[in-house]
C-alpha cells in the first residue's frame, strides 16, 4: 500500500472557497481502473506557521499511484485549479507497513 502525502501553501489574498475548491475537485476524481482513497482539507489554524492545505491518498500499489499521477484529468486539477493558487507544494509517497 503506498500513501501519498501533499502538503501545500496557498498565495495570499486566496479566498478559502477556492482552496476548497481546488479540493473538493479531488475528492470528486475518479481515476479508471485506480481504486483510490482521498481525503483533504484545509487546515484549521490550531497552531501558528503550519501549511493551508493538506491531502492523503492511498494506493494499493506504485503503479496504482502512478495511473493517478499520470491521470489527465488529475493533471488538470493540479494545472488549473492548485497551480494558480499554490505558493508552494511539497509531496512524498511512502510504503504503509503491512499490518
Amino acid at each position: 500500500m503506498i500513501r501519498n502525502v501533499v502538503v501545500g501553501r496557498v498565495r495570499e489574498g486566496v479566498p478559502a472557497e477556492q482552496v476548497e475548491a481546488a479540493i473538493q475537485a479531488l475528492r470528486d476524481l475518479t481515476v479508471e481502473g485506480v481504486d483510490f482513497r482521498l481525503v483533504g482539507g484545509r487546515d484549521r489554524g490550531l497552531r501558528e506557521g503550519n501549511a493551508h492545505f493538506a491531502l492523503t491518498a492511498d494506493f494499493v500499489s506504485e503503479e496504482a499511484y502512478r495511473i493517478y499521477d499520470a491521470d489527465p484529468e488529475h493533471n488538470r486539477i493540479r494545472r488549473e485549479l492548485f497551480a494558480p493558487i499554490a505558493e508552494s507544494i511539497d509531496r512524498i509517497q511512502f510504503a504503509l507497513p503491512d499490518r
